[in-house]
């Protein structure tokens, strides 16, 4: 009986130390939400892709969906500036037909250093470029356009070389038609951005 108390109490202490280890192990496996290298990010010489995704909706009432999409490319020409392109795409779904919005708009992307801190950063952003859309205008000539726009926002490392954004901006366009990340006017966005470091 006392060969059986001491194995219980062994397996027991056993049991605790590996229970112990594997709560230990989940701990340090916990999803990361944040990652100190905002600055690392934003060197010159390093590129950065993703895609911003606004005006996902649809009406029950007027069957009507709606999607935006913008994926983009940039290099970083020095510390906190980059400039690269968006591809504007979009796309509305309705009871009669569908429209298919369309753009190129090269952008100037400055990270402030002001407000820093070692998980994000704020930046401002101009874009300018071209937008055209499947719709016909009365003449039944392709709509197509400039497109300019100021936008402001924050990014949010979440691992070392990702970022999540949130964008606030106004898009102009010179023709009625839906272009970037929602109606022409002001929109708001979400991103989610891959810093890559360049071959420095």
């Amino acid at each position: 009986m006392k060969k059986v108390s001491l194995l219980i109490a062994f397996i027991s202490i056993l049991s605790f130390s590996a229970s112990a280890q594997i709560t230990e192990e989940i701990q340090d496996r916990a999803p990361q939400t944040s990652a100190a290298v905002a600055y690392d990010a934003i060197q010159e010489g390093n590129w950065i892709i993703g895609a911003t995704l606004g005006n996902v909706g649809f009406n029950f009432k007027s069957d009507f969906f709606s999607l935006n999409i913008n994926p983009r490319a940039g290099y970083f020409i020095s510390d906190n500036a980059a400039i690269g392109t968006e591809v504007q795409l979009g796309l509305d779904i309705y009871d009669g037909g569908e429209t298919f919005r369309y753009g190129l708009t090269p952008f100037v992307r400055y990270y402030f250093p002001e407000g820093a801190t070692a998980t994000g950063r704020w930046f401002g952003e101009g874009v300018v470029g071209i937008g055209g859309s499947s719709e016909e205008d009365s003449e039944g000539d392709s709509v197509f356009s400039g497109v300019w726009g100021l936008r402001a926002g924050y990014a949010h490392f979440i691992a070392q070389h990702v970022a999540l954004e949130a964008i606030l901006g106004y898009t102009r366009t010179s023709a009625d038609i839906s272009v970037g990340n929602g109606e022409s006017g002001l929109n708001l966005a979400l991103g989610l951005q891959i810093y890559l470091p360049g071959g420095r």
